[in-house]
């Protein structure tokens, strides 16, 4: 039986909440409708000061919260309209809120995403399912990620080996090898540190096809510090965020560059290499998945897919590999975490689980999330 559910994200680059329309039944997802939902620049602008670790307080939570909460309900309510059906026709919405901070590695592992599913619910009139990640991390997982569920029903081949990349703030991939059991976690930064770096110097949300990068020059010495960075090398299950990799990160990899090799590279340099590190990073982890009898694609989904020096620098890095983007394969490459939390959604409605623990590293499979009825 097919069932409409609504999927909403909003990711760590914060530009928009991508709020989809899609069928499921037991074997497909296919998408109905799709929009991208703007976020005023004064709520990005307070959602960042929290994610950076600037002093707030509960009250300040507590607010954004809720303004995330109506955000995410005008997007529905925007949904409904374009696709002109009624609420009552849509079983429930998978909502996976804004995440301010993401920490599965400390003592009292924890991570927080925003946005009141209760004013979701109350606003649509539509059931709500929320908050996916923390009951993976009370089974001991990282709460993250969860889209390689999805990416396995979606693209498993027995007569291919697949990596699907998501190219969101954060670079992750889901490797579908058919010799091996799925394997997933975040490689490290994806548009975060680019999208940063040029809105400080030319107040621009990114680089538009790599215009201003293809201007600067790739710095060899700042190139090699960002790659000591201890998380690229650690074992999955793995994830990380803003908390990482934000400016402060990269400006004390500037600041220990010799008074001489600062003066030596400009903005645009900065621009060039942190194009260069984000596919360095990728490609290094997708090599190492590379089949040695079968054909070997990687499926490339998120706003990096449109980034075509960053899509050149993977190619020219992984020549073994067919690199093509997930709309090439049928599923639309701008929605498919989106998509991905509608379907989690589905699932945890007919009680199934939607993690995969052996790339959370959960101990447990479980249905995910908490239901907040219409």
């Amino acid at each position: 039986m097919t069932e409409k559910y609504i999927g909403l994200m909003s990711g760590t680059s914060m530009d928009g909440v991508d709020a989809v329309l899609v069928e499921i039944d037991s074997t497909h997802t296919r998408l109905v409708e799709s929009i991208s939902f703007p976020m005023g620049e004064n709520l990005k602008r307070s959602l960042l000061e929290v994610c950076l670790g600037q002093p707030t307080n509960l009250q300040t939570i507590g607010e954004l919260d809720h303004r995330l909460g109506h955000l995410f309900a005008d997007a529905v309510i925007a949904l409904l309209a374009k696709a002109k059906i009624p609420s009552d026709t849509v079983k429930a919405i998978g909502s996976h809120g804004q995440t301010v901070f993401h920490a599965p590695e400390c003592e009292y592992a924890f991570t927080m995403q925003l946005g009141d599913a209760n004013i979701i619910s109350a606003k649509t009139g539509i059931c709500t399912i929320a908050d996916f990640r923390r009951k993976d991390m009370a089974f001991g997982g990282q709460g993250a990620p969860l889209v390689p569920a999805f990416h396995q029903q979606l693209f498993s081949n027995s007569k291919i080996s697949r990596v699907i990349l998501n190219i969101g703030g954060i670079s992750n991939i889901t490797v579908l090898r058919p010799d091996q059991h799925v394997v997933g976690y975040d490689t490290g930064p994806g548009n975060m540190l680019m999208d940063a770096w040029i809105a400080q110097h030319h107040d621009q949300a990114y680089d538009k096809d790599a215009q201003w990068a293809l201007t600067g020059t790739i710095n060899a010495k700042l190139l090699a510090r960002l790659l000591t960075e201890p998380f690229l090398t650690l074992s999955a299950p793995k994830s990380t965020g803003r908390e990482l990799f934000n400016l402060p990160w990269l400006q004390k990899h500037l600041n220990d560059l010799t008074a001489e090799e600062q003066l030596l590279i400009s903005p645009q340099d900065v621009q060039a290499t942190l194009v260069e590190f984000t596919a360095q990073t990728i490609a290094n982890d997708v090599r190492t998945y590379t089949h040695p009898t079968l054909p070997n694609e990687l499926l490339v989904c998120g706003g990096g897919v449109h980034n075509p020096l960053l899509i050149a620098r993977l190619q020219s890095a992984l020549p073994q590999w067919q690199i093509l983007s997930t709309t090439e394969r049928g599923v639309d490459s701008d929605n498919m975490e989106a998509m991905a939390f509608a379907w989690l959604a589905y699932r945890t409605m007919h009680q199934l689980p939607g993690n995969l623990p052996d790339v959370t590293g959960a101990s447990n499979a479980v249905a995910l999330g908490a239901i907040y009825p219409a």
